[in-house]
């Protein structure tokens, strides 16, 4: 077989070496057999239309392509270079040669010239010199016979004469023959014919055996499909890509297994969290969901050459892409966008988008997006979304809207919509609900959410929540978190807690967690710690720490805090720890996000290691955010350094904000001072704000201090 690109030429010697009569492959080139073909077949397998080739063959019934049946993308091309006047035959000496020859009955000539005849389209002139020559025993005519007959509405009287020639051991003719069993539904016939074509190497056989197989859903349909991917088969190399993509998929998901809700704990009511609700709408939240993730890759290990499923994937995606399959090539760059190669994955795009696939335009204006080239982005999208696309409409409005053009925006979040895209309907929905208009916002998040889009049915139900419908908003709670929104599991959680049901809160949370929720994860987290079960409350909590959580960072300081041995005052003469533990970087964590209670403690942990500058910045952060712990001992470390009215300051405000040791300090400073009527009113304040310590000093300090006055 001779290949150039994905067209193939298909040749074979036949038992005596003679001159070569051509032979017509047998596909279809009328309307109503590409209509038949498109009914029956799967919807990458059909059949192609257009003038097929004829290929030379030799010797007695010699066989060549007979009915093929593949790909729109993979009609196979003439094998003849075509004439300065475009009839596809010989130069006129030698068609007279063989006209001469024929009328002297060569046989081989006589296929050859009806073979010629039926490229050029002259069936009537075609037929005689093919059925003589079939009728001298040659088996080429006889298929290409066959392909006259089907072009002209035959074809019972065509299968008559592929079944010739595939008895005689044409490979093609076997291979058009399956093929006309299958359109007639009569799949034990055509898998007969077809294997017998495969397993003489014919490689549309082989496709074509691959797409009943797989139809049927036997797994002997790869091994088959890899056959005639191996021999140029660009449809089949896309074919063997996906199915191994999908076996990558199916690995993934049985590796994870499925989620569910965690054991029944009984507990203390939690700090209430804030709902998940709908962030606003930039264009890539809403949109994100509607681009093609490639699946994760599989813990396969590799075959014997060392390849994983993914990574032979891959290879079959690149050949069909270089042999022109644009769909090929739109999944060889969303596999390169996955793993950061973005210039050949932009390359990959171009090329597909170039021919007309509009999921790739769509793709790249994404990437030309993110490299910040808006405008470009734009081009695309509008090419994608002008040929069907969704995903690049609902790109498109997100773009206006970000423009502040509400207007065109809505336009193409409508156009989504009348492209079937959920999407559209949901951002519709955000785009009203930031203009304030509740009603069309609910109305639109139905729609989407009736459609099965599972974020807008937790968006909907937030906002029913929010208008105090909660009975309302639970069952489209339970809609979206079972159809796998992490969102509406966390507010269900929330939903449980507030009605007091903390057993039920748990087991949502805990669900939301295992699908990687941060806020959830925390919760569970805080319930383990209420329960004694300190080591799963750390695992939680580390999650959620991990996961970008400032209170979950603090909680598991404090957890390592209170395993840590007390630290007595250092001795004279002993160097002073310099390097932070573990603890202390998760209290810097939490203090970085402005977390005031981790301000605090990361200041303390700072100063007991000697790094003054460090501790004085963490309680003035703290301070300034409103702690009076903060403020209170920013005002320590400013007094030992000996700014004492810096640290009046901040006692005042701590002991203004209640802090009762801020208070008796005031009240000793201005003891000191010899202002004890102003140390008397700071002593009454200690005692009010405690605690019962602070209380007890301060009650002595004021009789001090009254006694003094009244002597």
């Amino acid at each position: 077989m001779d290949v150039m690109g994905d067209k193939a030429t298909l040749r074979e010697s036949g038992r005596r070496a003679r001159s070569g009569a051509h032979d017509l492959s047998a596909e279809t080139t009328g309307a109503l057999a590409g209509a038949r073909a498109a009914r029956e077949f799967h919807a990458e397998a059909r059949s192609g239309s257009g003038r097929l080739p004829l290929q030379p063959g030799r010797g007695t019934l010699s066989a060549v392509p007979g009915y093929v049946g593949v790909g729109p993308e993979d009609a196979p091309a003439p094998s003849a270079p075509r004439t300065p006047g475009g009839t596809g035959a010989e130069p006129g000496a030698a068609t007279e040669a063989r006209l001469r020859a024929a009328a002297e009955g060569d046989i081989a000539a006589m296929s050859e010239l009806g073979a010629m005849l039926l490229r050029r389209g002259e069936l009537d002139e075609a037929e005689p010199h093919l059925r003589a020559a079939t009728g001298a025993g040659d088996r080429a005519a006889a298929n290409n016979l066959g392909v006259l007959l089907h072009q002209r509405g035959y074809p019972e009287e065509a299968a008559g004469w592929w079944r010739v020639a595939a008895v005689a051991g044409s490979a093609a003719a076997a291979h058009a023959l399956g093929r006309h069993h299958r359109e007639r539904g009569d799949e034990p016939a055509a898998d007969y014919w077809l294997r017998q074509s495969a397993e003489q190497g014919h490689v549309l056989g082989a496709y074509a055996l691959a797409d009943l197989l797989e139809h049927r859903g036997e797994p002997e349909a790869e091994r088959w499909m890899r056959s005639a991917a191996e021999r140029g088969h660009r449809e089949a190399a896309y074919r063997t890509a996906r199915m191994l993509e999908q076996r990558v998929a199916d690995e993934a998901r049985r590796e994870r297994g499925p989620v569910l809700p965690g054991p029944r704990r009984a507990g203390r009511a939690a700090a209430a969290p804030a709902l998940s609700i709908p962030g606003p709408r930039d264009g890539a939240a809403p949109l994100a969901a509607a681009r093609r993730q490639p699946a994760e890759p599989a813990k396969s290990g590799p075959r014997a050459d060392g390849l994983t499923p993914a990574q032979e994937a891959e290879q079959w995606y690149r050949q069909a892409a270089a042999r022109g399959h644009r769909k090929a090539a739109l999944h060889l760059g969303a596999i390169l966008e996955q793993r950061g190669e973005l210039k050949e994955a932009g390359r990959w795009y171009l090329t597909s988008a170039k021919d007309g696939e509009a999921r790739a335009a769509c793709a790249l204006g994404f990437l030309l997006r993110d490299a910040g080239d808006q405008e470009s982005a734009a081009v695309w999208w509008l090419k994608a979304a002008q040929e069907g696309d969704g995903n690049a409409a609902n790109a498109l409005g997100a773009l206006h809207a970000e423009r502040e053009e509400p207007q065109t925006a809505e336009r193409w979040y409508r156009a989504a919509m009348d492209a079937g895209d959920d999407n559209g309907a949901y951002n519709l929905a955000l785009l009203c609900a930031e203009q304030g208009r509740t009603a069309q916002a609910e109305q639109w998040y139905r729609t989407a959410a009736y459609a099965g889009h599972r974020e807008a049915a937790n968006a909907l139900a937030v906002l029913l929540l929010q208008a105090g419908d909660a009975a309302g908003a639970e069952p489209w709670f339970s809609k979206a978190a079972e159809g796998g929104s992490v969102d509406a599991a966390f507010n269900l959680g929330i939903l449980h807690s507030g009605r007091g049901d903390e057993e039920g809160a748990l087991r949502w949370y805990e669900r939301a967690a295992a699908a990687g929720h941060t806020e959830a994860a925390l919760q569970v987290g805080m319930a383990l710690l209420r329960e004694g079960d300190e080591q799963s409350a750390e695992r939680h909590l580390r999650c959620a720490a991990g996961g970008g959580s400032a209170e979950a960072a603090y909680r598991l300081a404090s957890v390592l805090d209170a395993r840590r041995p007390p630290q007595g005052p250092p001795v004279l003469g002993e160097s002073v720890l310099s390097e932070r533990d573990e603890c202390e970087e998760w209290y810097e964590r939490a203090a970085d996000q402005g977390h005031r209670r981790a301000q605090v403690r990361a200041g303390m942990l700072a100063a007991a290691r000697g790094d003054i500058v460090l501790a004085a910045r963490r309680y003035r952060e703290a301070a300034e955010a409103g702690s009076s712990n903060g403020a209170f001992n920013l005002g320590l470390l400013l007094a030992r350094e000996g700014s004492e009215p810096e640290a009046a300051l901040w006692w005042r405000r701590a002991a203004e904000a209640g802090h009762g040791r801020a208070a008796l300090r005031l009240a000793l400073l201005f003891a000191r001072r010899g202002e004890l009527v102003e140390s008397q009113e700071w002593c009454d304040k200690a005692v009010q704000a405690g605690p019962a310590e602070v209380a007890e000093r301060a009650a002595r300090l004021r009789d001090a201090l009254q006694q003094e006055l009244s002597a």
